[in-house]
Formats: structure tokens, C-alpha cells, sequence
């Protein structure tokens, strides 16, 4: 009979892979809890308190935790305070669109250093990896961090890496991010491992981290800018699909608008209905003022539905067909997910608040058999930026967190 060499490798109950469960557990504490004695990890964890002490010794000789001061105002004496040391590694986000490019860095304990917008008009195609690469390592300096110092990066694309050619997809409103290299040439111009994320994807990771979504397994969240897309989630974990275009919803046909042959080609579907354009054309229908200092369509139309909140009649109207508008292309996603929630973000719905909410609950209970709850996002600034913090965090805590 063979025998297996066991030597190098843990096995379930030893003491190595006891230790650094132990570990992991204690660090998990610490970014939840902040600042803990000896005594409390001890106690959260169920450890003894000789074991919490070898634990804290462990980890602080590891870089990982630090002391911090002392209790203070309790019977006996002050007992030392431990949190996760912030330089045990630095992450960063960036969120890239057709227009700008939002880059922000953050350390191990998720507090951010530094973040900047840049616009990106002007850029060329064949520029525009170089450039972003530029605006990260900007913020990293503003962050005081010398180069080289980022476990981890994740970008945020309105499209998706199909995993079998490595090519962006929908996304041809993106020049120069089509590069059958672009993950290669994006990580060389980056300094750090990086991921590429659909940006719905992203925020709907925020929103279940910290936002609408927290504590919701199953949900889905709607995108308004200046195009629709969604993401889903299902038994807590995102559906991408086998190309990566799950939630590719603008091309949905729908009721309404003209049916997409060729979305490559030509437009039509939910984003005809719904999209940008669809919001600034309704607004202007009911003779309501569009004009806002960023000309893009996303701010229009933003401005759109802030016009209609501050005009009755007219604006009550608008508001009205806008929610059935969204709840047409909401209707047909819930009907094949059947959801618990829906949370409606981008600056086109968030705009319109607890009152588009609550107009778009009204219309998907009358055309839905599933009834799921509608919340708008509560992600301050943006989720995307967010949603590729907390992903880019998520995998260097593995990576950091790890001991051995």
C-alpha cells in the first residue's frame, strides 16, 4: 500500500493549522471591534488567556497587530489595547469610466488615504492604461506611500473579462481597454495584482458589505447612469454568468422599445426605455428644465429627476412613468430570480430617493408575481470605488492574514 507524505502539509486539528485559525479569528475581531485587550479576544474567541497572550505575541512579532494604549476607568489595572497594525499591507480601487477615472488607496484595516478623480477626456486610446496608471500613482503619493507598496488592485469597468479570451466585452464605449493583454499590461502599469471587475458587480459588492444589501444573500441591484445594467446575487455569492455578462440588462428586450437584433449595432431594449437618454427625452416631454454644469448624459439626467421632485404636476407625471418605465425591466429579472430585495443605484435613481423607490415598489407589485422589497443604495460616494476596495481588501487580508 502507498504511503502519503504527510509532513509538509497541515492536516485537519494540528497544532500549525489550529494557530492559524486562532490567528484568523483574532484579526477578523480586530477590524470589527477595533482595539481589544488580551483579556477580551480571549473571551470572544475562547481562548485562555496564556493562549491569547502566545496569539497576540505571535502576531505582533508577525507585523500584524499593534499596541495602542491602555484601558483606562475599570477596576485593577489598565490592560494593553491591540488593533490590526494598518501598514501590514495597502490596497487600492480604481473606477473607470468613459468619462473619468476615480482612484483611491486604502490600508489593511479598510481606512482609505487617499482618493482623486480625474477626467478623462482628451485621453488617447492608445494612452489610456498608461494614464491610469498614472492617476494611481498619484493618489499612492498623495496616500504617502512610496511605489510599490500595493498588495492589490481591482478596477472597475462597465464591461466584463470574458475568462475564456481574456478580451473586455461589452464595453466598446471604452477605447483603448480592448487589448487581448489588457490584464498583463494592466498589472505591469500598475505595480500589483490586479483584478478587473464588471463596476455593477462592484457596487452591489459595497452594498452587501455596508449598504441597502447587508445581510441579504439573495438580491439584485439595478444601475442607472448612463446606461442600465444590474448584478445578482444568489445565496450571497455574485452570478456572473459564463462569459461574464450577467446583468447585461440594456440590451433586455422589453415592452415599449424596439427589439436589439444587433447590439453590437445598434441600440434599443431596456436601455431605449429606461437609459440615459430615455430619462432626459421623458423630462423634456413634460416640459421640465434640463441643465446641470456637467454636460454629460448622466448628469442630465440626474438633473432631470431632481427637476421633477421639485415640480408638482409635471414632475409628479414624469416620476410616475419613469418608476413603471424602471419596473417593466426590473419585472422580467425578478420573474427568473425572485429576489428579496432590489436595490436601485446610480446617479440617475439615486437622485430620485425614497419617492422613486417607493414608486418603483408600487409598479413591480403590480406587474410581478414575485414581490421583492425595493431600497435605494446607502453607499456614500461612490459604490463602484467602494465595491473594488472591498474586493481588493478581501484578498490581500488572505494573502496578509495568512499565517503559518
Amino acid at each position: 500500500m502507498a504511503v502519503t507524505d504527510n509532513t509538509r502539509t497541515p492536516l485537519a486539528g494540528t497544532p500549525s493549522l489550529l494557530r492559524a485559525i486562532n490567528d484568523r479569528a483574532a484579526l477578523e475581531l480586530l477590524l470589527a471591534h477595533g482595539p481589544l485587550s488580551r483579556t477580551q479576544i480571549g473571551t470572544l474567541t475562547g481562548l485562555s488567556k496564556p493562549t491569547a497572550s502566545q496569539l497576540l505575541g505571535r502576531l505582533e512579532n508577525a507585523g500584524l497587530v499593534m499596541p495602542v494604549g491602555t484601558t483606562a476607568g475599570g477596576p485593577g489595572p489598565n490592560a494593553q489595547l491591540y488593533q490590526v497594525n494598518p501598514a501590514a499591507g495597502y490596497v487600492a480601487g480604481l473606477d473607470v469610466t468613459t468619462t473619468h477615472v476615480r482612484a483611491a488607496v486604502a490600508d489593511i484595516t479598510g481606512s482609505t488615504l487617499a482618493e482623486r478623480v480625474t477626467p478623462t477626456k482628451g485621453w488617447p486610446a492608445a494612452e489610456a492604461v498608461a494614464r491610469t496608471a498614472g492617476v494611481l500613482a498619484e493618489t499612492v503619493r498623495e496616500a504617502g506611500l512610496p511605489p510599490g507598496r500595493l498588495l492589490e488592485t481591482v478596477v472597475g469597468v462597465p464591461g466584463a473579462l470574458d475568462p475564456g479570451s481574456g478580451r473586455l466585452r461589452y464595453a466598446s464605449h471604452l477605447p483603448g481597454w480592448h487589448s487581448p493583454r489588457l490584464l498583463e499590461e494592466l498589472t505591469e502599469a500598475l505595480g500589483s495584482r490586479v483584478t478587473v471587475e464588471n463596476d455593477v458587480n462592484l457596487a452591489a459588492m459595497a452594498e452587501q458589505a455596508f449598504g441597502a444589501a447587508r445581510g441579504s444573500e439573495d438580491f439584485v441591484l439595478l444601475w442607472a447612469e448612463e446606461g442600465l445594467g444590474a448584478a445578482i446575487v444568489i445565496a450571497g455569492r455574485l452570478h456572473r454568468g459564463f462569459t461574464g455578462g450577467a446583468g447585461e440588462i440594456g440590451y433586455m428586450p422589453v415592452p415599449g422599445s424596439p427589439v436589439v437584433h444587433h447590439p453590437r449595432k445598434n441600440t434599443g431594449g431596456f436601455q431605449d426605455l429606461a437609459g440615459a437618454d430615455a430619462v432626459i427625452a421623458l423630462a423634456r416631454e413634460h416640459g421640465l428644465e434640463v441643465t446641470a454644469a456637467d454636460s454629460t448624459v448622466e448628469a442630465l439626467a440626474e438633473a432631470a429627476v431632481e427637476a421633477a421632485l421639485r415640480t408638482a404636476g409635471a414632475g409628479d407625471d414624469f416620476l410616475d412613468t419613469l418608476a413603471a418605465r424602471l419596473a417593466v425591466g426590473l419585472a422580467a429579472v425578478v420573474a427568473v430570480v425572485d429576489p428579496e430585495l432590489v436595490v436601485l443605484a446610480g446617479r440617475t435613481v439615486a437622485a430620485g430617493g425614497d419617492r422613486l423607490c417607493e414608486l418603483v415598489q408600487a409598479e413591480l407589485g403590480r406587474t410581478s408575481v414575485p414581490r421583492p422589497e425595493v431600497r435605494s443604495s446607502t453607499v456614500p460616494g461612490s459604490p463602484v470605488l467602494q465595491g473594488a476596495l472591498q474586493r481588493a481588501l478581501a484578498t490581500a487580508r488572505e494573502t496578509v492574514f495568512t499565517t503559518h
